[in-house]
């Protein structure tokens, strides 16, 4: 819709832009098309073959990077996942003999000593825990051991 800015007094009214069909046409006038020679298509053809492959070769090297990101977030997610594992495997220990060390001393009456001496074993056995599940310490049930070790 073409809407007039002003109004002459010849009766002409004057349009914010001027119409051409040239842009969807070509130059040869409304209705009729340029036609292109078929050295001109397949130079046309060939360029935009250029194009896309370098688009190409910029999303495989970008995957690339991509595919080297995932890798490491995947290697850190495993250990956050193994450092919470440890972690909650010794506060575990630690709380259950605080908790187990009060409990002792609330109904034998020996306080403060069940509680010290119950959290000091639960602190060793939640490092005894975490040694055990990272492998510096062997397990100490024989059925554990593989048949090749030798018994001390």
């Amino acid at each position: 819709m073409v809407r007039p800015t002003s109004k002459r007094a010849e009766g002409v009214v004057s349009a914010p832009f001027a119409y051409s069909p040239e842009p969807y046409f070509g130059s040869g006038g409304f209705g009729r098309k340029e036609e292109n020679t078929v050295d001109d298509q397949e130079k046309n053809l060939e360029d935009r073959r250029n194009r896309l492959g370098d688009k190409l070769a910029g999303l495989k090297a970008k995957a690339g990077d991509d595919a080297d990101k995932g890798a490491s977030a995947a290697a850190s997610r495993k250990g956050f996942g193994e450092a919470m594992k440890l972690s909650s495997e010794f506060l575990s220990a630690v709380i259950v003999g605080a908790l187990l060390g009060y409990l002792l001393d609330r109904f034998a009456g020996t306080s403060p000593w069940g509680l010290i001496i119950l959290l000091l074993l639960g602190f060793c056995a939640g490092v005894l825990n975490v040694l055990r599940a990272v492998g510096k310490v062997s397990s100490p049930h024989p059925a554990d051991r593989s048949p090749g070790e030798n018994k001390k």
